[in-house]
């Protein structure tokens, strides 16, 4: 929860996300830790061939290394798994940081959903992966792991 809450101006509510972590089918839940001490998580719903990211977050003293990326591609690597050929996600236009990984690992806008964060009125940007076979995800963790020491746990 404190990385929730340090990472959204609208953090989901303790027990929303206990009712996340309860759901089996079709969910992906993963959790990037570093002796003992936890730096992120990454969720996603797999329906019908699709994967949508529900929510990818770094603690704010352990970003810029690469954990949230790690966590997306192990994320769209266990979609992939589950049959999911495309992944999609709402992102805030202003979030350059996120938008910028998105891109860098095949995720293009292909539209907008009208004041869907309740918080300010901003408009999500939504953005889509539509072939997560073509990216190049078997591994990628295991790398980040070996270069930062860090574990991940499902």
């Amino acid at each position: 929860m404190a990385i929730e809450e340090a990472s959204f101006a609208s953090p989901w509510a303790r027990q929303a996300m206990i009712e996340e972590l309860g759901r089996t089918r079709g969910a992906v839940f993963l959790a990037a830790e570093s002796e003992g001490r936890f730096l992120g998580y990454a969720s996603a719903w797999v329906y019908a061939g699709e994967a949508h990211v529900m929510n990818i977050a770094v603690a704010p003293a352990d970003r810029g290394r690469g954990t949230g990326e790690a966590l997306l591609l192990t994320l769209l690597e266990r979609a992939l798994r589950l049959d999911a050929r495309l992944a999609y996600l709402e992102v805030r236009p202003g979030n350059r940081e996120a938008i910028a990984l998105y891109t860098k690992l095949g995720f293009r806008p292909y539209g907008r959903r009208p004041r869907y964060y309740a918080d300010s009125g901003e408009d999500a940007l939504l953005m889509a992966c539509k072939s997560l076979r073509q990216l190049d995800l078997p591994g990628r963790w295991e790398v980040w792991e070996q270069r930062h020491g860090a574990r991940s746990a499902e």
